[in-house]
């Protein structure tokens, strides 16, 4: 009997210890199923990146060799390369309105082309102005006091934007309108004017004395491959208005791998003259950060 009871216990301890192999061996192979997924994420986004670098160098090759007057403005290309089909658009950032150099009745025509009332919009204007404006030497800052006042968590930089993003930041902007602004601002036009051959709608249409139909001649007629045609129009937006490339320029790249997965980018890249490297990376996001 005693036999019996002794067999029986070592039966149900080896049942026990099959079912914790059996559980151990389930954890493993999830851990194995997570790792090769994890590892065929990770060779994906290599793969992208690489492909992402390769549309910028060709992008480079585009823009050195040229003074900021003849640099070409914009372009398009397509290229195979590993199995994958990529296509590259650029566009030089004098496109976009310089938050570090942008004149008042710029930004506030901006705002108003986007929704703002007028008045609401100079007063937009007037705080992007004082956020990159040097703080007044002395105790008194009222700016920063401003913002203190108001309950806000950031306080002004008085100093250049470093990013668009700090847009978010500038005091009383409505969150809303910070999104609409975003695609048409920069911190890399690198002057005030801009470039009308480049610019979008909503950006020719904020500049001074623009009207809509004004605007959209401007932009049925502009060339950037006869960048001189639009200036007539411009009226009193003139001294608003550089024609001709930047030094800076935005790559949008859509790479579609082997796979057939998709992953963009948008880059931007300075040309560097007479530089180690022919051209540098100022800003960088893709698909694996979030959507663009």
């Amino acid at each position: 009997m005693a036999a019996h009871s002794e067999q029986g216990f070592i039966l149900v301890a080896v049942l026990w210890i099959l079912a914790a192999l059996a559980a151990l061996a389930s954890v493993y192979a999830v851990y194995i199923a997570n790792t090769a997924v994890a590892a065929r994420a990770y060779d994906h986004r290599v793969q992208a990146q690489a492909l992402i670098t390769a549309g910028l160098e060709l992008t480079a090759f585009r823009l050195i060799g040229f003074d900021d007057a003849n640099r070409p403005s914009s372009g398009s290309f397509t290229f195979e390369l590993g199995g994958s089909t990529n296509f590259v658009e650029f566009h030089s950032e004098g496109g976009r309105i310089d938050l570090n150099f942008a004149t008042k009745p710029v930004l506030s025509g901006l705002f108003v082309t986007l929704g703002a009332k007028p008045g609401d919009a100079g007063s937009f204007a007037d705080h992007i102005i004082a956020w990159r404006t040097k703080a007044p030497a002395g105790n008194q800052n009222p700016e920063a006091d401003a913002y203190k006042e108001a309950g806000s968590a950031s306080r002004p930089r008085q100093a250049p934007f470093q990013s668009t993003a700090e847009l978010r930041l500038v005091r009383e902007i409505p969150a809303g309108l910070v999104t609409a602004a975003l695609p048409f601002v920069t911190v890399f036009n690198g002057r005030a004017e801009i470039d009308v051959n480049e610019a979008a709608p909503e950006v020719i249409a904020a500049l001074p004395g623009m009207n809509p139909g004004k605007a959209a001649d401007i932009v049925k007629l502009r060339n950037p491959q006869n960048p001189q045609a639009v200036l007539a129009l411009l009226g009193t937006a003139r001294d608003s208005v550089a024609i001709g490339g930047r030094k800076a320029t935005r790559a949008t790249v859509r790479i579609t791998l082997g796979s057939g997965q998709t992953v963009n980018a948008e880059v931007v890249i300075l040309i560097v003259e007479n530089g180690a490297e022919p051209y540098r990376i100022l800003a960088w996001h893709d698909d694996f950060d979030g959507p663009i």
